[in-house]
């Protein structure tokens, strides 16, 4: 049976380090996504993420980290096969072009609603981490609240 996966992409008008910087460092990631984190993700170093709408923390193991190309990382608590990529191109002079897919989902019911709600999240992602690399505006702040 096929399985499914979420993706997302957006362009970004920063260079590519920028951006980089702005996923692996989470002193610049939680002023659009995390609350906290216990430390920079790094190739086989798990980190605790906290983000400000729930009240526990998750596991995010980093895969594999290319500088300024290519992260990967595992949140899923060790599904087999569950695994968030980022590849990071340069357009243009100042610009960068960031895609995502996260694997693997069944291809049943449940599997699409997964499918769904993470390639909704990662569009969300993108696009306060847009806001934040351009205009220093912090989205995610409030955005959940009506959720609890």
């Amino acid at each position: 049976m096929e399985k499914l996966t979420a993706k997302a992409s957006i362009q970004i008008q920063k260079p590519v380090h920028e951006v980089f910087e702005a996923i692996v460092d989470p002193n610049k990631m939680n002023h659009y996504f995390i609350k906290s984190s216990t430390g920079r993700l790094e190739t086989g170093k798990t980190v605790e993420w906290t983000f400000p709408e729930f009240p526990d923390s998750f596991p995010v193991t980093g895969k594999t980290i290319h500088p300024d190309s290519y992260i990967s990382f595992d949140w899923s608590g060790g599904i087999a096969n569950q695994l968030v990529e980022i590849n990071l191109s340069a357009f243009g002079e100042d610009a960068t072009v960031v895609k995502i897919t996260e694997h693997e989902m069944n291809n049943d019911q449940d599997g699409i609603l997964i499918m769904m709600r993470q390639t909704e999240g990662w569009a969300n992602f993108l696009a306060c981490m847009k806001a934040y690399l351009e205009y220093n505006i912090n989205l995610r702040k409030g955005a959940f609240d009506f959720m609890f």
